[in-house]
Formats: C-alpha cells, structure tokens, sequence
C-alpha cells in the first residue's frame, strides 16, 4: 500500500511500528521512535503557544479595560 506522506500522522506511525512488530523486522524501528517523539514533542510545543495566545489574549482585555478606566477618570478632571 503506497501512501503519500504529506499528512502523516502519530496514529499511522504507530501503525508502522505495529507491522515492525507483527513482522518481527525491527531493522526501522529507531527511525520510528524518532518520528513519534518529534510529532508528539511539535503537538506539546502547539498547545503550550496556543494556552500562551489565550493568556495574552485575557491579558489584552484587562489591560483595555484599565485604559478605558483611566481614560474616563482623565475627561472627568478636566471638567
């Protein structure tokens, strides 16, 4: 079964490794465990910038809302 790569996947290097082990030709495994852990380390580095954006992004409204706050303390001493 001939596959392009372009989407490859945790799941189907798993797989791969299942076959390795089904066959009992490991001469690729090292490979395998390579790839596995740099997806699983790209998935991790993902979600750490992702809860890093939500945290900015939660940042950014307090911040609005202290500047709004301090603009209309400002209009009020000028009257």
């Amino acid at each position: 079964m001939w596959r392009s790569y372009l989407n490859r996947t945790l799941c189907d290097v798993l797989e791969e490794m299942r076959k390795a082990h089904e066959t009992r030709n490991f001469s690729y495994i090292l490979g395998l465990i390579e790839e596995a852990q740099s997806m699983g380390q790209r998935m991790e580095a993902k979600l750490n910038d992702v809860k890093d954006l939500e945290s900015l992004r939660t940042d950014i409204k307090k911040a609005k809302k202290e500047l709004k706050k301090l603009e209309s303390g400002k209009d009020q001493t000028k009257l």
